[in-house]
């Protein structure tokens, strides 16, 4: 004390938390569904600059003028048949060519995305570009928010969330932002494999049919359904019993899964009055490569195989193709992402096999299998993390450049 005065004591300072901690913490004060939300649009951002550039230097071709504005080049090659459905349906009378087969035509494609947009159109009065692509944008943010909570289940925050990343920035991501049923269609089936995760198979029935009504999955569902069953059946346990009552559900998924992959097939034989309407529909897109050919299941891959690289190397290429899927899917690092994930992968690439040509739509008909980014995704290192989002996006850039952008030739779509 000091002339009737107190001198205050200083308050003692509080430790300061390293950047990197507070940093880290409010990231987790972010909910989940917003952190994951940012990086689909800061990917759509990505993608949308990547087409735009492309776009600019796009010369006049049979579907846009030079230089084109985004909706129209996000609307080209199938966009072009989804526009037609939508305003005119399908056609009742197959289109035949000179040689007498069936040439290509609406059939191939399913309705429900077509429809869709259509309802929409008619609802709100917009246009189709605007329409179709608004879609397919907002089911792929919906479909990035159900991956991030269907690898969440098995993987660690960090991981699941960097697997939502390379969700978002795949190199076929192009597919999430163009008039294309692949973003409907990734929406649906990522809702399917989280209910069969979470063993809610009766909630499984409407979205398998829809599912098999958007995109040609009905049948690898069914696969699906009835691999899982059996593997329950061999891993049965008391703490996991399969009874009749438990496998009634997933088989009755299996089935409904089966007619509905079967369904679209008899419904261009209804209207057409052709049995094989849908198939020789589907065949008249590999005609150019290979020529006329029946479909006869697990033969189109050696014929894409040797078309491509000629034999003896297009054989060897595909017993490499296939025993490095096998090891992928059965590494040890592949067990961390259950059982259900890896037979869907495993289902749907043997429905490939059994009926798909393999050309230039094949990577973005490989999107299926986006299960597997949860495998890629596992290591920690930063410097890795970085390089596979680099990597992906400038595999972005190639797939826009050999399939998106039309370069001379127009040899094959997406």
């Amino acid at each position: 004390m000091a002339d009737g005065l107190t001198t205050a004591r200083p308050e003692r300072e509080r430790p300061r938390r390293p950047v990197r901690v507070r940093l880290l913490v409010q990231y987790r004060m972010v909910p989940w569904w917003l952190r994951v939300t940012v990086v689909y649009v800061l990917a759509r951002i990505v993608t949308t600059g990547l087409l735009a550039a492309f776009a600019r230097v796009q010369t006049q071709n049979s579907f846009t003028l030079a230089s084109p504005h985004y909706l129209d080049f996000a609307t080209i090659w199938d966009g072009r048949w989804y526009a037609l459905i939508a305003q005119t349906g399908y056609p009742a009378t197959l289109p035949i060519g000179t040689d007498g087969a069936v040439t290509e035509n609406a059939w191939a494609f399913m309705p429900a995305y077509p429809f869709l947009v259509r309802g929409l159109m008619v609802a709100t009065g917009a246009g189709y570009a605007v329409v179709a692509v608004t879609v397919s944008v907002l089911f792929g943010w919906g479909a990035a928010l159900l991956f991030r909570r269907l690898v969440g289940r098995f993987l660690p925050e960090g991981t699941a969330t960097f697997a939502t990343v390379l969700f978002c920035v795949a190199p076929v991501s192009t597919m999430f932002q163009v008039a294309y049923a692949e973003s409907m269609g990734v929406f649906l089936l990522t809702l399917a494999l989280w209910l069969l995760v979470t063993r809610r198979f009766w909630w499984m029935l409407p979205v398998v049919v829809v599912l098999g009504f958007t995109r040609p999955t009905g049948l690898a569902i069914a696969l699906t359904m009835s691999s899982y069953l059996v593997l329950r059946f061999v891993r049965r346990s008391s703490a996991d019993p399969l009874s009749l009552r438990t496998a009634v559900p997933p088989a009755v998924v299996a089935v409904v899964a089966g007619l509905v992959g079967l369904a679209w097939p008899t419904i261009a034989w209804a209207v057409t009055g052709v049995p094989k309407a849908y198939t020789d529909t589907e065949l008249a897109w590999r005609q150019s490569y290979i020529g006329r050919h029946e479909l006869v299941p697990f033969a189109p891959w050696i014929q894409g195989f040797d078309w491509w690289f000629h034999e003896p190397a297009g054989g060897v290429l595909l017993v490499l193709v296939l025993a490095g899927f096998a090891g992928f899917l059965l590494m040890p690092a592949a067990q961390a992402i259950g059982p259900e994930l890896r037979i869907w992968s495993a289902s749907y690439f043997v429905y490939l096999l059994a009926v798909f040509f393999p050309q230039s739509s094949t990577w973005r008909i490989l999107m299926p299998l986006f299960p597997m980014l949860a495998i890629v995704a596992r290591p920690r290192w930063v410097t890795y993390r970085v390089a596979v989002v680099a990597v992906s996006i400038a595999l972005q850039v190639a797939w826009m450049y050999f399939c998106w952008w039309i370069n001379g030739y127009d040899w094959t779509p997406p």
